[in-house]
């Protein structure tokens, strides 16, 4: 949607999901900012791509393939 973005990440179970976060914010803020410098400027907070919340939820033993379907479900921007 316009304003947020579903992931579904499967990572090991000794990295925080804090760090997690960090890493996707920040790696996709710098090849945003990289690749598309001039289309953003407009859609930045200050000078920030990402806010700092974040949620996370859990899908316990869901098969995957309905989760896969559920994030590809999600309404797309205009």
């Amino acid at each position: 949607e316009k304003d947020h973005v579903h992931l579904l990440v499967r990572f090991p179970p000794n990295v925080q999901l804090s760090d997690l976060v960090k890493h996707l914010k920040g790696t996709s803020a710098r090849e945003l900012r990289k690749q598309h410098s001039r289309h953003i400027r407009k859609y930045l907070w200050g000078d920030h791509f990402w806010s700092r919340s974040y949620y996370i939820s859990t899908v316990g033993g869901a098969p995957l393939e309905v989760l896969k379907q559920y994030v590809l479900n999600q309404k797309r921007p205009t």
